[in-house]
């Protein structure tokens, strides 16, 4: 199922909070060899999520983590902005209609279709917050999965070739694109729309700490 968490409330999930930052760990330091921090507990966690981020995480029936993405909204401090901004000529990506997606991480055991699930997650946050995107730096191994998802994002600038490319993204949210995400993921939409009700209620304002 997915859960909406915000970085506050993690802790209330011990089982699935631990097993998140685990499989980041995993997923980006060991299989991909990126250079991130991991602590003695075998976490990846960096500054961002120290902002109170919005996580949409698929739990497994064990409780443990699925896979996972990170959003946080561009008013405030994102990675495309801080660190990525020679992708995009130097044009800062700042609207409080577009949120930004980090970390997407898939447990190494995940079913193909909890790709598509952490999609429609995504998906559901537009739709409830209205608001019109959500961008996102991705490097070349991404571009299949959001193909055969459907929800392939509009490129707007990138770097490299072949394996090594890195490109910023903007997927934004059409009735259509949900009803192709909804079907990949093998979820219906009354399914969908509970879950997020479970977790976050009524939409509300983005909650960030100072």
């Amino acid at each position: 199922m997915l859960r909406y968490l915000y970085g506050t409330d993690l802790d209330l999930h011990p089982r699935l909070r631990d097993s998140m930052f685990r499989d980041r760990a995993i997923q980006f330091h060991d299989r991909l060899g990126w250079d991130v921090s991991v602590d003695a507990n075998g976490h990846e966690r960096d500054g961002y999520d120290d902002l109170n981020p919005l996580y949409v995480i698929w739990q497994q029936p064990d409780g443990t983590h699925g896979g996972s993405m990170r959003f946080l909204p561009t008013t405030g401090q994102t990675m495309v902005n801080d660190h990525f901004l020679h992708l995009t000529d130097g044009v800062e990506i700042r609207s409080p209609l577009i949120w930004e997606c980090t970390r997407f991480c898939l447990n190494q055991s995940a079913e193909s279709r909890v790709a598509a699930a952490l999609m429609l997650g995504g998906g559901e946050l537009m739709r409830n917050y209205s608001l019109t995107h959500f961008v996102g730096v991705f490097d070349a191994r991404m571009v299949r999965i959001y193909r055969l998802i459907g929800a392939s994002p509009t490129v707007l600038g990138g770097q490299g070739q072949g394996r090594d490319q890195i490109s910023v993204g903007l997927w934004d949210y059409t009735e259509d694109n949900r009803a192709r995400v909804l079907r990949r993921a093998g979820l219906s939409s009354d399914v969908s729309e509970a879950w997020f009700e479970r977790s976050l209620g009524q939409p509300e304002p983005m909650r960030l700490t100072a």
